[in-house]
């Protein structure tokens, strides 16, 4: 996968988080930043942060909890390079020890 097919796929990706966020209930301030940063901060003034990271050809995230990488795969999902754990399932269960409650973005 070359960098502007990653960047399209990983934007995608960003984009669905964001308004799966968005569609929620929860009170967590979403903003998607220019080079495909996603913030998300909660009501305690925690953060999260996602990110696209071209060189790697993943998708980070940073929490409390720690970093988490994500390659895709063939069949469009996003898998941690260190478990094949889901970047969406990884993602709800940092937002929840967060303190942004539990959310389905699957």
């Amino acid at each position: 996968m070359d960098e502007q097919e990653f960047n399209r796929v990983a934007d995608a990706m960003l984009a669905r988080i964001e308004q799966g966020l968005e569609a929620s209930d929860s009170d967590i301030d979403v903003e998607l930043a220019a080079g495909g940063v996603l913030q998300l901060e909660f009501a305690n003034g925690s953060k999260i942060i996602v990110n696209r990271h071209a060189a790697a050809r993943e998708i980070w995230i940073a929490a409390k909890s720690g970093g988490y990488h994500f390659k895709p795969t063939a069949a469009g999902s996003w898998v941690a390079s260190r478990d094949g754990e889901e970047l969406l399932t990884v993602l709800a269960r940092c937002i929840a020890e967060q303190g942004g409650g539990a959310i389905d973005l699957a």
